[in-house]
């Protein structure tokens, strides 16, 4: 920036104050650029523009059209009714379950039908309605019938119960919960204690003697509901469409609110980033109380006219199956659901397949080349992003490992930025003046991104909990008097701008004076161990500087073999990003869209007394694993083993 400030200047010497023709100007700017270290810059341009240009013109086109809804006060439902005029004939969901087809004609209609029957109960717009159900059409028909009068849908986890389910419905103030038939054990349970004004109404087969009492079964009233469009609310695009829950692993699910301009961007930024396409058929086998599965997936089909392939959940076994059978183009995956079907035995039909992309985040760059190589798809579209967050990332041009980028020529047109973090405590550094300081090429940093609000593509909508939103704000990081979102990211950026995902924030930890990545860790561990299920966290040890290492290994059959193991692991890893400790247990607990949770291993840290599971710690003078019984604990607790 400095040195594109400096030629400016001097442009405004030669040019304006000296009169120097063009002749001479030029070459003389030219010089000067070289002289101050300007080659290097020049082969980033020469690398980037094109990557630059072409996403440049993709946020223009996106942020065009946004302002265009805004100006228009168009909601997603609105929007919806330009695809339905365009085909109505045409497949818009296909439920895999039961392999039950929706026109877009269809789907219209019974979202009307959700919104007339919704509206004649007395439901009106700004109200909150529960939807905890599993993955189906008729899931996307009742959210979008709720949106057409204005209802907010409150998303709920169908994992979630008791105290969490009771949670999530109470926090969103709604007046109702519309639940799957399959949820009628788990409502069961929370019905007492739900207000007595809370309507429960359950869609599906049903056994009526088993529904909670006072149960309304709403599949007959939306049979006989009308199936003309509804009374539009008076609702525009920055007011709220739905609410999406955060994971919860570090505490109760916090709602994040989805607002109709957010939805709109999130799935808009990825189709045209990605260079989707209207006959594309994508396969979506993510939960739809997700964002992943209802704004990226769902979202090409209710705007830009796609087919999509719901499943009721991930199957690695049928994944490739159901690819072959619906002629799907693209396929969604998050977490660890790449790792997941690379650990199934080669099939024939696994390269039988169309498809064309794999949509998603959470790719490792341990297996991201196989994965490729294995399943012959060309192109790996990863991004970045949260469903609150306003930087998000792509991968736009098919980079290896990255999950997006920044352009390293004009950073500023984009204000998404690394900036340092201390290691230990994860808390911002900044510099003399009081602004945060910037990542440099090759060093970790936390993902920020600036908010401003009057900008529909940097706001930041936060959640229903204020406090929760106050938390993701920081102020003065890029210039006094600023708010900026913290994303909890820790990611990496190379010389040419390309973002590489490292850890969460507080998951990195430090050993023998050296920076851990669990990430990294758990990549390496895991293929050492042939995609098993790794978790790496970091445990206090009284007496030592920084967090051990310790990682949690599912092997429900006990086949390890901790000599080969430890093997491995010294021509893979350095000695200070070794596990020190192990636990071997049956299952690594995972979120509903195939995260590790890391919380209640982290708590249980090395104890036997605590940790029923096998539990083995490195002994550094011999190389190899030793179990990890009391009185080895007792010896590592009062500094007689050496770690």
């Amino acid at each position: 920036m400095l040195r594109l400030a400096a030629l400016t200047a001097l442009f405004v010497l030669f040019r304006l104050v000296l009169k120097l023709s063009w002749v001479q100007v030029i070459p003389a700017l030219f010089i000067f650029y070289l002289g101050s270290g300007g080659w290097k810059f020049l082969r980033i341009v020469f690398k980037t523009i094109r990557r630059d240009v072409t996403t440049g013109l993709v946020l223009l086109r996106v942020k065009w059209q946004v302002w265009r809804h805004l100006r228009g006060k168009n909601t997603i439902p609105k929007i919806f009714q330009e695809t339905v005029r365009k085909h109505p004939e045409k497949t818009a969901l296909i439920f895999q379950g039961t392999g039950e087809s929706w026109t877009f004609r269809q789907l219209d209609e019974y979202s009307n039908q959700v919104a007339n029957y919704l509206y004649e109960q007395g439901f009106r717009s700004g109200d909150v309605v529960a939807l905890f159900m599993e993955s189906r059409n008729q899931y996307v028909g009742l959210w979008l019938g709720m949106a057409k009068i204005g209802v907010e849908a409150a998303l709920v986890n169908s994992h979630l119960r008791m105290e969490a389910l009771l949670h999530c419905i109470n926090i969103s103030n709604s007046k109702a919960v519309v639940f799957g038939a399959e949820m009628m054990e788990a409502m069961q349970e929370v019905q007492p204690s739900l207000g007595k004004s809370v309507r429960l109404f359950c869609s599906g087969e049903r056994n009526p003697e088993s529904a909670p009492p006072s149960t309304e079964h709403l599949d007959p009233f939306l049979e006989m509901a009308p199936r003309h469009l509804p009374s539009p609310p008076k609702k525009g695009f920055l007011d709220k469409l739905f609410y999406i829950y955060t994971s919860g692993t570090t505490g109760m699910p916090k709602a994040a609110i989805v607002v109709n301009c957010r939805y709109y961007r999130m799935a808009s930024l990825v189709y045209y980033g990605f260079r989707m396409r209207p006959d594309d058929v994508m396969y979506d086998c993510l939960p739809l109380y997700h964002a992943a599965g209802n704004i990226v997936g769902i979202g090409q089909c209710l705007l830009q006219g796609m087919t999509v392939v719901i499943r009721k959940k991930f199957s690695a076994s049928h994944f490739w199956d159901d690819c072959v059978k619906y002629n799907c183009t693209i396929v969604q995956y998050i977490g660890e659901i790449c790792r997941y079907l690379l650990n199934q035995p080669s099939q024939e039909v696994e390269r039988r397949h169309h498809v064309r992309m794999a949509l998603g985040n959470g790719l490792r760059m341990s297996i991201w080349k196989e994965f490729i190589s294995r399943f012959g798809i060309p192109q790996i579209a990863e991004f970045y992003g949260a469903t609150e967050c306003n930087c998000s990332l792509g991968n736009f041009d098919n980079n290896v490992g990255s999950c997006g980028f920044n352009s390293r020529i004009l950073p500023g047109i984009y204000p998404v930025t690394l900036v340092r973090v201390d290691e230990d405590t994860m808390e911002l550094i900044r510099g003399p003046d009081g602004l945060c300081i910037p990542c440099k090429p090759g060093e970790p940093g936390q993902l920020v991104g600036r908010i401003i609000q009057s900008d529909p593509l940097l706001h930041f909508d936060g959640y229903l909990n204020q406090s929760a939103t106050s938390k993701k704000i920081a102020h003065d990081v890029f210039a006094k008097g600023d708010l900026t979102y913290l994303t909890g990211d820790v990611l990496m950026m190379d010389e040419y701008g390309y973002m590489y995902f490292r850890d969460r924030t507080g998951d990195t930890f430090r050993w023998k004076g050296e920076n851990v990545s669990t990430t990294e860790v758990e990549g390496t561990l895991s293929r050492i161990l042939h995609m098993t299920d790794v978790v790496v966290y970091g445990v206090e040890v009284p007496g030592t500087e920084g967090k051990a290492g310790m990682a949690a290994i599912a092997d429900p059959k006990n086949s390890c073999n901790l000599e080969s193991f430890a093997n491995e692991l010294k021509k893979a890893l350095p000695l200070y990003a070794r596990p020190v400790f192990l636990r071997v247990l049956a299952e690594v607990h995972k979120t509903s869209t195939y995260k590790f949770q890391k919380m209640e291993l982290r708590r249980d840290g090395f104890d036997p007394a605590v940790v029923k599971d096998k539990l083995y710690f490195l002994d550094s003078r011999q190389g190899c694993y030793l179990p990890l019984d009391m009185e080895a604990f007792r010896r590592i607790q009062s500094g007689q083993q050496k770690l």
